[in-house]
């Protein structure tokens, strides 16, 4: 049996192991927290390099991608050093495949939808995901200023965030650990940014800066979010949120980040790399990945 791992730097309350058949062959797909503990996390990467088939690197982006340009995060690839055998996936591949493409694969599901504003918290590290939803909502918000950097400035458009994206990129690339490692301990913060949320029919992004900032309700929305549990989905339920949609497929209730899934993938392809767009697009139509709608 294929064995999958994504070694993360978050809770380890979220840690979930599971068997999943692909096309009939049988993965096994382990999330380990490991609560931010950085020098543990780079110790398990080494002892199990080359005795799995993929690794996922997860609470933190190695290379955050901008159009062809892809930058290098110093701080977060220290964490790898020395893995030399089994191909490391950060989930950046899917983010440019999948979650690219979810509102098409969810078509089926969905049917035809427009929004009058999205609000993004944070975009920057999901650029795919950024650019479907500028497609199908009249006015996009990116909230990257604000939530990453504690700026008041809300960014406007998609062309607007790509601009501010290729200053800022160049300076990300060099921030310290302590800035790219956002947490996952799953704890309620207090609302933020709440114009924002309040304007917005649509949220979009990594459901840890949405629920570190999201209001007490979200009457009516649709999220589009990753990396959901059952409680995760029970919270948006309770808060009033119309619709869900887990960009990743959702397995033994739960489902688990790009990195996770990238890593998945490429333990089913067995290839001993990771995998291009094109071959990832190829998978994700070879084995019928879709996202996963939950309409309340």
């Amino acid at each position: 049996m294929k064995r999958a791992v994504s070694i993360s730097l978050g809770s380890s309350k979220r840690d979930k192991s599971v068997k999943v058949n692909l096309n009939g062959q049988e993965i096994l797909v382990e999330r380990i927290g490991m609560d931010g503990d950085v020098e543990k996390a780079h110790r398990m990467f080494l002892d199990l390099d080359g005795k799995v088939d993929a690794f996922g690197v997860g609470g933190v982006d190695l290379y955050l991608r901008q159009g062809d340009r892809e930058y290098p995060l110093y701080a977060a690839l220290k964490l790898v050093a020395g893995v030399k055998q089994t191909p490391l996936c950060d989930g950046r591949g899917l983010k440019h495949t999948l979650e690219r493409r979810v509102f098409q694969l969810a078509g089926s599901q969905l049917g035809e939808v427009s929004f009058k504003q999205a609000f993004i918290p944070v975009a920057v590290d999901r650029p795919g995901l950024a650019e479907a939803v500028a497609e199908i909502a009249e006015k996009t918000v990116f909230g990257d200023l604000m939530v990453g950097l504690g700026l008041p400035l809300p960014i406007y458009g998609i062309s607007s965030f790509k601009r501010v994206a290729r200053v800022l990129l160049p300076i990300v690339s060099r921030f310290p650990m302590s800035m790219l490692f956002y947490g996952s301990d799953g704890a309620e913060h207090k609302p933020k940014y709440v114009k924002y949320f309040e304007e917005s029919d649509l949220i979009a992004g990594d459901f840890l800066f949405m629920r570190k900032y999201m209001p007490l309700n979200l009457q009516g929305k649709t999220i589009v979010t990753n990396t959901t549990t059952e409680e995760n989905i029970s919270l948006l339920k309770e808060r009033g949120a119309e619709m869900v949609i887990t960009t990743t497929p959702r397995y033994d209730g739960r489902s688990f980040g790009t990195n996770m899934t990238e890593a998945m993938i490429t333990a089913y392809a067995g290839k001993g790399r990771r995998l291009s767009d094109t071959e990832l697009n190829g998978l994700i139509d070879e084995l019928g990945l879709l996202p996963t709608l939950s309409r309340f």
